[in-house]
């Protein structure tokens, strides 16, 4: 999938590691994490590449989130999307638009 940062801290992390901010700082091994997650997304070619690895916990969100999509980068943490398939058959491209590192439980 093509990969598409909604947010600069998101593209941040991914690139360099960190994010510019108190309010993006997150535990190392959150970071490191989240990139594994990304490069995952980056390698599949479409959303239902995703279904197999079950540790990802793919799922379409619902009530005020409705329209995301998600996948897990821990048991806190995940990664909240948007998917959408460009072109024409046999050149579709599915670009995945992340929108935030989110903490599950809050």
């Amino acid at each position: 999938m093509k990969i598409v940062f909604e947010n600069d801290y998101l593209e941040q992390l991914y690139t360099d590691g960190k994010a510019k901010g108190k309010k993006y700082r997150y535990p190392e091994g959150v970071v490191k994490k989240y990139k594994q997650t990304i490069d995952k997304l980056r390698v599949a070619n479409r959303v239902e590449d995703l279904f197999p690895f079950k540790s990802l916990n793919y799922e379409k969100l619902i009530g005020d989130k409705k329209g995301l999509e998600s996948v897990r980068v821990n048991q806190q943490y995940r990664v909240e999307f948007r998917s959408s398939v460009e072109g024409e058959e046999p050149n579709t491209v599915t670009i995945c638009s992340i929108v935030e590192l989110s903490n599950h439980y809050k």
